[in-house]
């Protein structure tokens, strides 16, 4: 019971944080009051760097599109395959240019596939929900399924699109690997990629932090920070979000990888 109040009171601590930081922005603020979606300001030490263009898979109500236009300024590009999460989105950013909307999911392949709906829509995802995920996040079980487009990123994108500076931020419930092997033939142009990763399997079949950080090394891109771990009870790292930079070496080792 201790733990339990404890975890609360640290977890509005962290909620009120966030809000002052709305507060700062006038643009966040006006949509936290009228559409009551709270920015991902969380993410600012990550933003807060010279960026020109965002590609935001991932996106769900456009958290993370909010905080890189108020934060880094960056044009927008976001991916939600989930239709009723995307009309909020889209409505949020009905007057601004800069962000772009595909109602879509990235993958290897063109193709249709379910999705396994989260009873919390930022919980779904197209591997099913574990009971690990159940288990540490409470209230993110699954509600029934519901069959999205899911296609190669440069189906949906160019590569004259990605100025640079430009980040590729994947918040997708368990299939980072899945969604990263669809940007590779773009990845290239990206010189951050920003991933949430798990150390537990909280998705069924989903791959960890380890073959993540793997994967991106052969694309070149090497791990430079680790950002809003979440823990469990016995202090042991069950997910956070990981930045990666793209570097010199790196470009001979994508180069390579591509030409495989």
């Amino acid at each position: 019971m201790e733990i339990t109040v404890l975890r609360f009171i640290f977890l509005l601590l962290l909620r009120l944080k966030k809000l002052w930081t709305i507060f700062q922005f006038q643009m966040l603020s006006k949509v936290f009051f009228k559409h009551l979606v709270m920015a991902g300001v969380e993410h600012k030490a990550v933003l807060n760097r010279p960026l020109s263009t965002v590609v935001d898979i991932g996106a769900n109500r456009g958290q993370f599109a909010l905080a890189a236009r108020a934060i880094a300024g960056a044009k927008v590009v976001s991916f939600e395959p989930l239709p009723q999460v995307a009309m909020l989105f889209s409505k949020i950013f009905a007057s601004d240019e800069a962000v772009k909307l595909h109602v879509a999911a990235i993958g290897e392949r063109v193709e249709r596939k379910p999705i396994h709906l989260s009873a919390r829509d930022d919980s779904s995802s197209l591997l099913e929900i574990g009971e690990a995920q159940s288990n540490f996040f409470p209230g993110t079980h699954e509600i029934g399924t519901l069959e999205i487009e899911v296609g190669p990123l440069d189906k949906f994108l160019t590569e004259g699109e990605i100025v640079r500076p430009a980040m590729l931020k994947l918040d997708v419930q368990g299939y980072e690997l899945q969604a990263l092997a669809g940007c590779k033939s773009l990845i290239g142009n990206f010189d951050y990629v920003y991933c949430e990763c798990s150390f537990v399997e909280l998705y069924e079949g989903q791959k960890l932090a380890g073959e993540v950080i793997d994967y991106l090394r052969s694309l070149g891109f090497s791990l430079s920070g680790i950002y809003n771990p979440s823990y469990d009870r016995d202090g042991n790292c069950i997910q956070a979000d990981l930045l990666f930079k793209q570097s010199r070496v790196g470009l001979e080792l994508l180069d390579r990888s591509l030409s495989d």
